[in-house]
């Protein structure tokens, strides 16, 4: 072989591995996150993460789950890969008040129209969801709390969530406390002897698709349930009476640097825009937080969705920090009812 050709091979295999090993784009950049992925996580890759590529080079990674260990363990270590991620009410109270993640910079996001309470200091919230009651078409329609945990008026079994936060408040709002008062926390006292009262009646679910699942086999007439799960589902009738509004929030995690917050508030302004969270409620009816999305959803969409006016309006929103100062005794007495059972 001669030296010309040994040299031309070198040349060749040198350059297949510097085409190897460099980037897929020079103007590519990557943003990591975590949040609860499923079809919540394919709604915003379709909706806004394939447009946010295309538009700005920016691609998204998902690790699924987020949460607050995780959070915890890249602020410790001093290096954020992951970016932000996603919290309920109560768990984004807890990473706010344990300093783990920065404050939002509202001027350099520069959100399209959004609803207030969807601006926190240290989180975007993202999108709306509901817990409600749910029950057979079959069954004497609750018009309230009262009525649904009334198991001699309203005879049947009922479906409860296996979660505090889920079923202490809807308790206490049927052994009389004040829906307006549940701002300022809930009457636990009222709230466990509600569920003294029912526990005989009462089969505890873990999974959000348990109630529908157990009120199309009638193996229940009531449930507490998500409304995502349980609207327009055959054979199921909901009322978002005193229902719970709450918001899933996201968090950038203290320690971004400046490039990586360029493009989390890119990706948090894309999920902003109306159209683009009609898009996502082709695949998930969880609402982004545009008042401007009724104008864009067909009508009998619209009854299905917590953002709703007609549905909004007669709803309460969680208090966080109540829930967060109040953990202790909460998780006590929950505990001390649950072996009870």
């Amino acid at each position: 072989m001669s030296m010309n050709k040994n040299l031309r091979i070198a040349l060749f295999s040198g350059t297949m591995i510097l085409a190897l090993c460099a980037p897929a784009s020079a103007e590519e950049k990557v943003l990591h996150i975590m949040d609860a992925g499923g079809d919540y996580g394919n709604a915003l890759t379709k909706c806004i993460e394939e447009p946010l590529l295309a538009d700005k080079g920016i691609k998204v990674v998902r690790e699924t789950p987020g949460g607050y260990a995780k959070v915890v363990a890249q602020v410790k270590s001093g290096t954020v890969v992951n970016v932000a991620t996603d919290a309920g009410t109560s768990e984004f109270s807890r990473l706010v008040a344990d300093g783990l993640v920065e404050k939002i910079d509202w001027v350099k996001f520069n959100p399209e129209p959004m609803f207030d309470e969807a601006k926190k200091e240290y989180g975007y919230g993202s999108s709306y969801y509901s817990t409600i009651m749910a029950y057979r078409a079959d069954a004497k329609a609750p018009a309230n709390w009262v009525d649904f945990f009334d198991t001699v008026g309203f005879p049947g079994k009922r479906a409860l969530p296996d979660y505090a936060d889920y079923v202490l408040p809807f308790a206490a709002i049927a052994g009389g406390q004040d829906v307006a008062t549940l701002s300022n926390g809930v009457d636990l006292d009222k709230a466990f002897a509600t569920l003294n009262r029912v526990k005989a009646d009462t089969i505890w679910w873990q999974a959000g698709a348990q109630p529908p699942q157990l009120l199309q086999d009638n193996e229940v007439q009531y449930a507490i349930a998500w409304s995502g799960r349980v609207v327009g589902k055959d054979g199921v009738k909901v009322n978002w009476q005193d229902g719970n509004l709450d918001l899933s929030y996201y968090a950038i995690v203290k320690g971004a640097s400046e490039e990586q917050k360029d493009m989390v508030y890119e990706w948090f302004r894309y999920q902003t825009n109306a159209k683009r969270q009609a898009c996502m409620l082709k695949y998930i009816s969880y609402p982004g937080s545009s008042p401007d999305l009724e104008k864009l959803v067909p009508a009998a969409k619209l009854a299905e969705l917590p953002t709703y006016g007609e549905n909004k309006k007669i709803q309460w929103l969680t208090n966080g920090a109540w829930w967060l100062q109040n953990a202790t005794e909460i998780e006590k007495r929950w505990n001390e009812f649950k072996l009870k059972q």
